[in-house]
Order: C-alpha cells, then structure tokens, then sequence
C-alpha cells in the first residue's frame, strides 16, 4: 500500500479510532491516525509507575560488571533503566562491555539515542523470537532481564533452559488508571463520539480495557480479570479491535473479545497499516 496515496486520500477520513496506550505514549500512534485523516480519541487504559522499590534493580545496577547480556523489552524499561542509571550515578560506560537485546524497533531505537549499541533484534517482536534470537548465545552466560512488574514469563524460562544464569528486575509496573472508567463508559455509550476501532497494542491494555468496563471499575489488579468475559452491560456492537500482535491477540480471545484487525508487522507502523488495510477493502461507517 502506497503510505502518500494513503495519506492524500484521507485513508481513515470520517473514522472515530479510540487509542488506550499510557497517556505520555499515546502520541506516536495518534498522530500516524490523524495523518491519515482519521478521528482519534484518547483514553488510556494502562498507567506507568516506579516500582515499589529500586532495591533489585539497584542491586543488578551496581554489579553490571558481572552481567553479559542486557535484554530489553519496551521502550517504559529503557526510560525507567536510564532514569535509575543517572540515579546512580552509572555511566554508559559500565554497559560498554555488555551485549544488548532489544525486543523491537522502537526499544532499538530508544537505547541508541542514549548512545549504547543494540547487537540483537529479532524478526518477530515478541518474547518467543527474542529467545529464539538468543538460544545459542547464552549458554553460560549472566542476562539481566529488565521489564515491568508483570510480565509473560517466556524469556527467562527459556534462557534458563538454554544454560544462561538469568536475574530478572522490575524497573516499572503497569496499574490501571482509574480515572479513565468513566470517560471510557461515556464514550462507549455516546453514538456521537463512539468509536469505530479500538486499538490494544499489549496484553495489559486489553486487560485493563476491561477491568475499566467492569462494575468494580478498576478496583481489582489486572491480572484478576484474566478468563473474565467483558461486561455485557457494554455492548461493543459495530466497534472493531485492533491488536498489535499475536500475544496481545490471545489476551483479546481469552476475554472472549474479538480479533477484526490484526498488524502484521508488530509495530505502531503495522498496527496503523493493518487497519487502514481493514478499512480499504470493507464498506466504511456511514
């Protein structure tokens, strides 16, 4: 698909898309949709915030010479580590000698603008192909893992199995802003302002997305809600989900919500592409 016949056609013009990525990383997306000509609204669904405490982080910090490998697997991971480095008053020349991992683009990108080199992204974007890119690299080897608090367990299992000596680390975690219950609620139920897609670019959004729609309005952890049904007092009629990935697909199922656009590539860029694509080849809203 040719991206400046797109955008000279308003591909998504007249199109309402909620996005529910964390408010200070909303833009990036929002601002590829209202390029194209499309309608965006933005709720989040997920809130980013320091852990509870530093001390495991720190600790792994502070001994950085004993690591190998640093494995990286979002761009939250890259801010929150960088942030706890200057803390510390840990210079990139202590991650010189590491070897560095990084789970897409995006986190390649945010690691080399603070000057450190990333020798691995794999081919696909999700935990499974990061161990596939490092199965045969860590045998014997000391990983650091940095990620949120909650998290698949795929890449520290499977390096283990490996033969690596892995340390996992939280930098941050994800909660459930509850705040954006009731603007959520409100949007769903307005013809007005309802939208025609909702995007969910992690498993979290689509968790919290319907911990925000449930009676306990967020009250509950996220996990919590894993294998509930979304709340049939809100009718997701007419509304088409949009996921970034197969993993983030699977939550979506697992909550017995549909898939109707899926990026092929598992990338903001994809996501975008795919539903453009979904609205080239299907009748538009009217």
């Amino acid at each position: 698909m040719n991206s400046d016949y797109v955008k000279r056609a308003g591909g998504l013009s007249g199109i309402r898309i909620l996005v529910g990525r964390a408010r200070h990383q909303a833009g990036a997306l929002s601002r590829e949709l209202r390029g194209l000509g499309a309608e965006v609204l933005e709720i989040p669904f997920i809130e980013i915030r320091k852990p509870r405490s530093f001390k495991s982080l720190d600790n792994a910090l502070r001994n950085l010479d004993s690591y190998d490998w640093l494995v990286l697997t979002s761009v939250n991971g890259v801010e929150a580590l960088w942030d706890r480095l200057a803390t510390l008053r840990v210079t990139r020349r202590n991650l010189k000698h590491l070897r560095v991992a990084a789970i897409g683009p995006a986190t390649k990108k945010a690691v080399e603008q603070r000057g450190i080199e990333v020798d691995v992204v794999p081919k696909e974007y999700v935990a499974e192909s990061v161990v596939r890119s490092l199965r045969r690299r860590v045998k014997g080897k000391r990983v650091l893992l940095v990620r949120a608090k909650v998290a698949r367990d795929v890449i520290p299992r499977e390096l283990r199995v490996a033969g690596a000596h892995v340390d996992v680390v939280e930098a941050y975690e994800t909660v459930v802003p509850r705040a954006s219950s009731k603007r959520l609620r409100s949007v769903l139920n307005d013809p007005a302002r309802r939208p025609h897609v909702v995007t969910f670019t992690s498993s979290s959004t689509v968790r919290n997305f319907v911990a925000l729609l449930g009676s306990t309005a967020a009250s509950q952890p996220p996990q919590a809600f894993r294998g509930q049904e979304y709340p049939r007092h809100i009718s997701l009629d007419g509304i088409l989900l949009a996921s970034i990935g197969p993993i983030t697909s699977t939550m979506l199922r697992e909550l017995n919500l549909p898939v109707d656009i899926q990026a092929k590539q598992f990338t903001i860029p994809g996501l975008v592409k795919a539903i453009v694509g979904a609205f080239t080849k299907s009748t538009r809203p009217r």
